[in-house]
């Protein structure tokens, strides 16, 4: 079998074609989506119909899930606003960003849909190796996640309990495969928006079968001028951000040019 493994498309629908373009020419015959499926970018509901249209697909939430579904929202938060009012444009992005998704899902019928999605996927691999997919980590869709600078035991502890030989999560937007104990822990990285000096979008391949199984991180281009044109005939209201984000213009992400 091989299982494509996929996190934090931020409503990028233009890097997910590509990806799955990618994950076809390498035989990937089922998918999983390991949260931030939609919330920043401007397409979350041809995200979703896309995502839905992939063979063997199973998702789950990530914490920008919880923001469009709940009053849940990351910082600045209004304390920190009436401490420093230099945050208030930031603060009213973040809200206008999250209530657009929000609306868009809910005007065409998806976000019950998202509602619905669970905290983990589970699967146990052909050669008996049990696979835990996760958003940042076990029993949390935020903090730190798994990441290269962890201590071995800060990560070993991040892992505890999801009682799985190798555990995938995402939500750092930053590619990790490491070993703690008996635990291989994965980070995909991200479809859209990486925050490395390697701007292409993320993912892993999974391929097993009963004598064992191998993980594979994978890179892929994407028209990135092309999606920007998307963001900015968009009537999403972080779309200057967004295309922003995308020329790596602002602070910790670099260009892609």
């Amino acid at each position: 079998m091989r299982l494509g493994l996929i996190s934090d498309i931020h409503g990028n629908s233009v890097a997910l074609d590509a990806v799955v373009a990618d994950g076809r020419e390498a035989g990937v015959e089922q998918w999983w989506a390991l949260g931030d499926l939609v919330a920043i970018g401007p397409d979350p509901v041809g995200t979703i119909e896309r995502l839905r249209s992939l063979p063997g697909f199973a998702a789950l939430a990530g914490n920008t899930e919880r923001y469009v579904l709940t009053t849940d929202r990351p910082g600045p938060t209004a304390e920190d606003v009436a401490r420093d009012p230099s945050l208030l444009e930031l603060f009213s992005v973040v809200a206008a960003s999250f209530a657009w998704t929000r609306g868009a899902l809910a005007a065409t019928g998806w976000l019950d849909w998202l509602g619905q999605l669970p905290s983990e996927l589970r699967l146990t691999l052909p050669d008996g190796t049990r696979l835990l997919g996760v958003h940042a980590s076990p029993g949390r869709d935020d903090g730190p996640g798994i990441t290269r600078d962890a201590s071995d035991d800060d990560l070993e502890t991040l892992l505890a309990g999801g009682e799985a030989e190798l555990v995938c999560g995402g939500h750092t937007h930053r590619p990790v495969d490491r070993r703690v104990g008996a635990v291989r822990a994965v980070n995909l990285g991200s479809v859209s928006n990486p925050v490395e000096g390697d701007r292409r979008a993320s993912y892993a391949v999974i391929s097993a079968d009963r004598h064992g199984s191998t993980v594979e991180h994978r890179r892929v281009s994407y028209d990135v001028d092309r999606f920007v044109r998307f963001v900015e005939a968009s009537s999403h209201p972080s779309a200057d951000y967004i295309a922003g984000l995308q020329r790596g213009e602002h602070p910790g992400v670099p260009s892609r040019r």
